[in-house]
């Protein structure tokens, strides 16, 4: 799941960025709105994060634009304005959530990956391929009963290869959605995770490459 953050504050944007990063998520990070504005043009996210007051303007008041023009990319407001006339305000304006500043990290990272979960089709929390469990909900996976050390990353792989099961994924796909722009394209970073993820599944393989195009998660032998 691919997660947009504006904040002007380096500081805040960094120790945001660190902790929704820890929570398996990938992160964009803007300092303003135009820089914001270029990102939700080339990116399709699952969530936007953003601070209310920025110096180039009212978030509020942007993302009440994006609505106007049909973009329904789910919002997560950050400010320091906390009266109820304010958050009603930003819920009017098109936000889908309110987090009052200052917060507590592991409560923005839940609701986040709340709202990533509304963009996406509704599908169950348990997702089962073969013997394979990938419980989103609790981000846990089993492999035959026996529960699995995963890396975020290396979950966030393996809940979309599931959510696709029998599936092809492509190469590009992965990295839109499970890596951020700190990722190069060119680099051999899908092949070197999948390989490590491969190998904590265990056999027989569960996910078979795709020539030419990705990986796919599927029963043994399909």
């Amino acid at each position: 799941m691919r997660v947009l953050l504006v904040e002007d504050d380096d500081d805040l944007r960094f120790g945001v960025a660190a902790a929704l990063r820890s929570g398996g998520l990938a992160v964009d990070e803007a300092s303003d709105l135009p820089g914001a504005d270029e990102a939700l043009f080339v990116t399709a996210y699952d969530c936007a994060v953003f601070d209310r007051m920025l110096p180039s303007g009212d978030a509020a008041a942007y993302v009440e634009s994006l609505r106007r023009d049909g973009r329904s990319v789910p919002v997560l407001f950050l400010t320091a304005r906390d009266t109820v006339d304010d958050r009603v305000e930003g819920f009017a304006r098109g936000g889908d959530d309110y987090l009052v500043k200052p917060f507590a990290v592991p409560e923005l990272v839940a609701r986040v990956r709340s709202l990533c979960r509304r963009s996406q089709a509704v599908r169950p929390a348990l997702q089962c391929v073969a013997d394979l469990e990938v419980d989103t909900a609790r981000r846990q996976v089993r492999r035959a009963g026996v529960l699995l050390s995963l890396t975020p990353r290396e979950f966030a792989v393996a809940e979309l290869l599931a959510s696709r099961a029998d599936q092809a994924v492509s190469r590009t796909e992965l990295i839109e959605r499970c890596w951020d722009e700190m990722a190069e394209p060119r680099s051999n970073v899908v092949e070197v995770l999948v390989s490590q993820l491969r190998r904590k599944l265990g056999e027989p393989p569960l996910i078979h490459t795709v020539r030419g195009v990705g990986y796919r998660l599927a029963p043994p032998g399909t």
